[in-house]
């Protein structure tokens, strides 16, 4: 893979009020807000502690890297993952998933989280960071498995602007990136944090904005 930096900044905040589902049909219209929990997905993720630990199907990377972005970028949309008022479908890589990409990148593999977060934050600056994050997320929309499993074919607006393609294959969701070197990524934990406007899938590779 080639590793590029890309040009621009993040969508502004008020990306998170347009719609995601670009195809969907009235009769697969959102519940009401009213009717959903304010519960966040920073709330859900961080229910363990913020610590590194040996569970690799868990979000500790995820969860440090978002940290580092707000830390150094206190404005940085990716907050709104701490405001369970704001509708959000996020697709979270294992702690797995960033290893098999520090992998890809590097040709080594890291067994611990912590050294596989500090390759992360070595080779990607903070910018991409932030934009690769906000590739994971689907604005303005509570998308759970059930309708993500009706969606093949259709591609999700992203906060970070470029778009994911729906693959359902044996009732399998895949999700198709803009790198054409990387596989599909697979949700595997699905429904996290149902049942709130906040919702999240867990997904078995990291997502990529662009050709890196």
């Amino acid at each position: 893979m080639r590793f590029r930096s890309i040009i621009g900044s993040a969508t502004a905040i008020a990306l998170l009020a347009v719609p995601a589902l670009t195809a969907a049909a009235p009769a697969q219209a959102q519940e009401s807000s009213r009717q959903l929990g304010t519960r966040s997905l920073a709330k859900v993720l961080a229910k363990d502690g913020v610590k590194f630990d040996t569970n690799s199907g868990d979000f500790d990377i995820v969860e440090a890297a978002v940290y580092a972005v707000a830390a150094a970028k206190p404005d940085s949309p990716v907050l709104l993952l701490a405001d369970g008022r704001q509708r959000l479908t996020a697709f979270v890589p294992t702690d797995l998933a960033f290893r098999n990409l520090v992998k890809a990148l590097t040709g080594k593999t890291y067994y611990s989280e912590k050294r596989v977060f500090n390759k992360i934050a070595a080779l990607v600056p903070i910018d991409l960071l932030e934009t690769t994050l906000l590739y994971h997320v689907v604005p303005g929309a509570t998308i759970t498995a059930a309708k993500a499993l009706q969606a093949d074919g259709v591609k999700l607006a992203t906060a970070a602007g470029p778009k994911l393609r729906v693959k359902v294959v044996g009732g399998k969701v895949k999700l198709i990136d803009k790198d054409p070197d990387t596989r599909a990524a697979v949700v595997i934990v699905p429904d996290i944090n149902k049942g709130n406007r906040q919702i999240a899938h867990g997904i078995n590779a990291v997502l990529l904005p662009a050709d890196l």
